[in-house]
């Protein structure tokens, strides 16, 4: 059984956050439900709550391990989506069972944020070696403090967070990665040869995780990292998302047929600092 019980978060890194914040306001319809900083770390953060995940952006204030690292990732590849985190009841069973499938762990670590009135969020994570996870960025943490509250979205408002893709040079080892060292359940892989595409689903606590490769790419060529690319949001009016957005003076696409049939969506072209960004509604489901 897998110590992942969710995907606790997304990390975005930004080089201004009070910028960023008032651009994913506006994305998303709500301001964060939460600004703080990580005392020693060197970074602050903004965290948008949504019914199944958070969105966290992420930027470098003052000096302090994390801060650097920001600042090297920004300086390498600009902003954009940097980390996933999944949320485990256990850090310390998580780390155990990631070591023992022969992983390279670091943590349990202790770590918090505090806001501006000195509220203070603790938690602890477990972090995996880039090797383990063909470059990508993941780790899984345990909250020590209540959830954040998730406000009820209005149509027009992101309500949650659909799937996040992750571009793969070696779809094989993706899957070796997030279905056999993570432990997350497939549940689906499958070709699409008019789109030369082929596509894993990976599902975890109501949110996808999807690997995507093209046909015929030579498996085993590790040299190109795994790249984590975009985030899909669930919305119940797409036509009034749109409507939202566009009034807010950011440039979106028309809507328009998903590629899962009965879905309609649009994409979001500016103010989502470097993450590729595409709203959906879900399917219709009769009464």
């Amino acid at each position: 059984m897998s110590a992942l019980r969710t995907l606790d978060h997304v990390v975005v890194v930004v080089a201004d956050l009070e910028r960023a914040s008032a651009n994913y306001t506006a994305v998303i319809g709500r301001a964060p439900g939460w600004r703080g900083e990580h005392p020693g770390q060197g970074t602050a953060n903004a965290l948008f709550p949504l019914a199944n995940c958070y969105v966290e952006l992420l930027a470098a204030r003052g000096d302090g391990p994390l801060g650097d690292a920001v600042r090297r990732r920004i300086a390498e590849r600009g902003e954009g989506l940097a980390a996933l985190a999944f949320g485990t009841d256990d850090a310390g069973a998580c780390a155990a069972a990631w070591r023992g499938g022969g992983a390279e762990v670091s943590g349990p670590r202790d770590g918090g944020g505090r806001d501006a009135d000195g509220a203070e969020r603790p938690w602890r994570t477990v972090g995996l070696a880039p090797d383990a996870t063909r470059g990508v960025t993941v780790f899984a943490i345990e909250h020590l403090s209540a959830p954040l509250p998730v406000p009820s979205p209005t149509p027009s408002e992101v309500g949650a967070l659909d799937h996040v893709v992750v571009h793969s040079a070696d779809v094989d080892a993706a899957r070796g990665v997030y279905g056999d060292a993570l432990g997350i359940r497939l549940a689906l892989d499958r070709e699409f040869p008019q789109r030369g595409l082929r596509l894993l689903f990976f599902r975890v606590g109501g949110v996808t995780v999807e690997i995507a490769g093209r046909i015929g790419e030579a498996a085993g060529d590790d040299d190109r990292p795994d790249e984590l690319w975009g985030l899909a949001y669930r919305v119940a009016d797409v036509d009034a998302a749109r409507a939202r957005l566009a009034s807010a003076g950011i440039r979106v696409s028309e809507v328009r047929p998903g590629q899962k049939k009965g879905t309609r969506v649009f994409t979001v072209h500016e103010g989502t600092h470097g993450v590729a960004t595409l709203m959906i509604m879900p399917e219709a489901v009769d009464a």
